[in-house]
């Protein structure tokens, strides 16, 4: 069973659809007791950094996530939730992330504005830089679907596959059970859906 963190902050419900889809039983809460209960948990996250950490120590899952992932349990991070999983962003300032990942989150440096517009919004293609069992079942090229302006920096040895976007912009991470994919697989069809099985044992 996989619980989602409901912390005020991300796609839940589509997300949960998307579980629904490939036979995972699943559940959205914030509380601790069902947290640890879960095989496994995803942390998702749309908006601002700052703000969306905020509501994690308010409501006390920051000190829930980070006990589970020292715990051992596997735990994906999606879009805004993979870059919390980071040490820090420069998102409007500067934030403290859960510090499971080394790493921070800054603005992608596009070498042409006009061509190349923040934020990435749309459908962009994977390079795999390595193996890794979220990606089992992506092949090179496989094209998935992004929403963001800030990525993942500094965070060489956790990066498992990129998308190019007029510089190098990392699209999925991977540390022991600490896992994150900065696309949105819930909204990225099939190859989408695969990377939930991945996730999941499906």
């Amino acid at each position: 069973m996989t619980a989602i963190v409901d912390y005020g902050v991300g796609n839940l419900f589509s997300l949960q659809s998307s579980l629904d889809a490939i036979g995972e039983e699943s559940i959205i809460t914030g509380k601790r007791e069902e947290l640890e209960k879960a095989d496994r948990i995803i942390l998702p996250g749309v908006g601002a950094f700052g703000d969306a950490a905020d509501k994690l120590r308010e409501t006390g899952l920051d000190t829930v996530v980070k006990d589970l992932a020292k715990e051992g349990k596997s735990i994906l991070g999606i879009c805004l939730g993979m870059q919390l999983l980071f040490e820090k962003s420069y998102e409007f300032g500067e934030h403290e992330g859960l510090g499971l990942l080394k790493g921070s989150i800054v603005m992608i440096d596009v070498p042409d504005t006009e061509k190349y517009k923040l934020p990435q919004m749309g459908w962009n293609s994977l390079h795999i830089k390595r193996e890794h069992p979220l990606l089992r079942y992506v092949s090179e090229g496989d094209f998935v679907y992004f929403v963001h302006s800030f990525m993942a920096s500094d965070c060489e040895d956790s990066v498992i596959a990129v998308t190019e976007y007029g510089t190098e912009v990392t699209a999925a991470v991977a540390k022991d059970n600490v896992w994150g994919t900065q696309f949105h697989p819930e909204k990225s069809g099939n190859i989408g859906l695969n990377i939930l099985r991945a996730f999941t044992g499906r």
